[in-house]
C-alpha cells in the first residue's frame, strides 16, 4: 500500500525511473525546479537534493524570492516512488490564484489506482497540523483525473482563473 513519506536517499533509481516517465513534463509537487535530471543521476547530487526538500519546510530556510516554506513528500510502496506531494505552508498572490496549498503528481505507470486520492487524504490532517484549516488546492479545467481526486476528498469548487480550477477543503 502507498503512504506518504519523507523524501529518502535510498529511493534514489526508482525515484529517476519515476521521473523519467514524465517525459520532461513539470511534476507537481515535486521542488525539481532548478535541478536537472542528468544531474541528479549522481548519487551526491541527488543527496543534497533529497536534503534541500526536507529543509525547505523550516521557516528559517532562504529560498526563492515569492516561494513560501513548503512541506515535500513522497508517494512510496515499499522501495517504490510513486509520485509527490506538496503542502505549501500559505499562498502569496500565485498560488492563491492558480497553484493553491498542495499540489501532487502520480508517475504515469501508477496512476488510475487511487494513490493521489490516497495521498491527499493523507495530507490533509499533515496541513491542519501545519495550521492550514482550510486548503486551496487546484487543477487544469481539462484534468478529470485530479479534479476527481479533489472532489473525492471533498473539495469544494470556488470558481476557474487563468484555466484553473480553484477548489476548497476543510482540514478540521
Amino acid at each position: 500500500m502507498a503512504n506518504l513519506i519523507v523524501p529518502d536517499s535510498t529511493l534514489h533509481s526508482s525515484w529517476l525511473e519515476g521521473t523519467a516517465e514524465f517525459q520532461g513534463a513539470h511534476l507537481d509537487g515535486a521542488g525539481a525546479e532548478g535541478w536537472s535530471l542528468p544531474d541528479l543521476q549522481d548519487p551526491a547530487v541527488f543527496g543534497r537534493f533529497v536534503d534541500v526538500l526536507i529543509k525547505d519546510a523550516l521557516p528559517e530556510t532562504v529560498r526563492k524570492p515569492g516561494y513560501v516554506p513548503c512541506t515535500y513528500l513522497w508517494i512510496a510502496d515499499g522501495g517504490t516512488f510513486l509520485g509527490s506531494l506538496a503542502i505549501r505552508h500559505g499562498l502569496n498572490d500565485y498560488l492563491l490564484n492558480e497553484g493553491g496549498h498542495i499540489g501532487y503528481s502520480v508517475r504515469p505507470s501508477a496512476r488510475r489506482r487511487g494513490h493521489a486520492a490516497k495521498a491527499l487524504a493523507d495530507a490533509l490532517p499533515l496541513a491542519r497540523a501545519l495550521g492550514i484549516t482550510r486548503v486551496l488546492l487546484t487543477c487544469d479545467e481539462d484534468n478529470a483525473g485530479s479534479r476527481a481526486t479533489i472532489e473525492k476528498n471533498g473539495g469544494q469548487f470556488e470558481d476557474t482563473r487563468n484555466g484553473k480550477r480553484r477548489y476548497w477543503i476543510d482540514t478540521e
